[in-house]
């Protein structure tokens, strides 16, 4: 910074409130401090300044996803991504694949490096090992599912009314045997979708098949050879609920290996790629991923600033896009 400062003619203080963005520097000051940089290949040592910084803030969060290389994840930490940019913070992200060892030891590797706050996608069933640092001030929101044995904030959305407005509607179709292809049921959500389906199958006085459903599909291959081996049985299913996008795809998969795409009902939940190019198109339950990825970064940044609200829980709702799949006829269409 003095190499800065001397290239650039100004004082040491003006070079320092440049670099940390502080108002009220001239736009002609601006401009020779950050020539000079350039000239100098200056780059600020971030961890050095927050050492200096009277808040001690790092100016970086971390964040805790399933899967980066899902879209569902990739769309939420862009979401989050957005908003941190325009509090100038910086994102870390990792994968946890689902293992609550990983979680553990990727919150613990963030919080090491003193990440100004956590968003965390759990996977493990107890999240009391952030109890300390939540004591401590460290903020911290979970989203798309909440955490356990653990009083933090969370946003979530309405698996439960999405699962079950999707069955709803392929029974309004006049299905009966309606399979149900699921994520690992130690999973928050799929434990409500499929708390959803259920519901709707019994409102309905429609006598449960277990059958009928598959869990603990990780995989579009799975569920490809879930939905042929169920559309192959004796007794098949006339319509199928997919819920969540990467079983969605194996089943639109396994569905068209067998051409019965124009026979079988499908429902699906979350957004997939592609969705409106295969025939028929796909019918789908949307969350808005990018709403819940911006509410659980903005709850984040009101604790990071100071909010002291009770915990916050906030659900957000779902809808249902008809496209095609969804509305092929059942035998017991009226």
């Amino acid at each position: 910074m003095r190499d800065v400062a001397a290239l650039s003619g100004v004082s040491l203080k003006t070079v320092s409130r440049v670099v940390n963005l502080e108002p009220g520097v001239s736009a002609d000051l601006v401009e020779r401090v950050q020539t000079a940089a350039a000239a100098l290949q200056f780059r600020p040592n971030l961890t050095a300044s927050s050492l200096r910084r009277s808040d001690g803030r790092t100016q970086t969060i971390g964040l805790v996803l399933e899967n980066i290389a899902n879209p569902y994840s990739s769309a939420l930490h862009r979401a989050i991504e957005d908003v941190a940019r325009s509090h100038e913070v910086v994102v870390f992200a990792g994968s946890v694949d689902e293992d609550p060892a990983r979680e553990r030891e990727l919150a613990g590797t963030f919080l090491a490096r003193q990440v100004d706050g956590l968003i965390v996608v759990p996977a493990g069933a107890d999240q009391s090992y952030l109890a300390h640092e939540l004591r401590a001030g460290t903020p911290m929101v979970f989203v798309d599912r909440p955490p356990n044995l653990l009083d933090a904030d969370a946003v979530t959305t309405d698996n439960f009314a999405g699962a079950r407005d999707a069955v709803r509607h392929l029974i309004a179709h006049g299905h009966r045997r309606i399979a149900y292809l699921g994520d690992l049921s130690s999973i928050f959500t799929a434990e409500q979708r499929l708390n959803g389906y259920l519901d709707a199958l019994e409102r309905a006085g429609i006598v449960l098949d277990a059958d009928l459903i598959w869990q603990n599909l990780r995989s579009s291959d799975h569920a490809q050879t879930a939905i042929i081996e169920l559309l192959t049985a004796a007794e098949p299913p006339t319509a199928v609920f997919a819920s969540q996008n990467l079983v969605t795809i194996g089943a639109v998969r396994g569905i068209a290996a067998l051409g019965k795409q124009f026979e079988i009902a499908l429902v699906g939940f979350d957004d997939i790629p592609l969705a409106d190019l295969v025939s028929p198109r796909v019918s789908l339950v949307i969350q808005d991923v990018h709403a819940l990825g911006a509410a659980a970064a903005e709850l984040l940044f009101d604790r990071i600033n100071g909010s002291d609200l009770p915990t916050q829980r906030i659900t957000l709702p779902v809808h249902l896009v008809t496209a095609g799949s969804g509305e092929i006829t059942g035998p017991f269409a009226a």
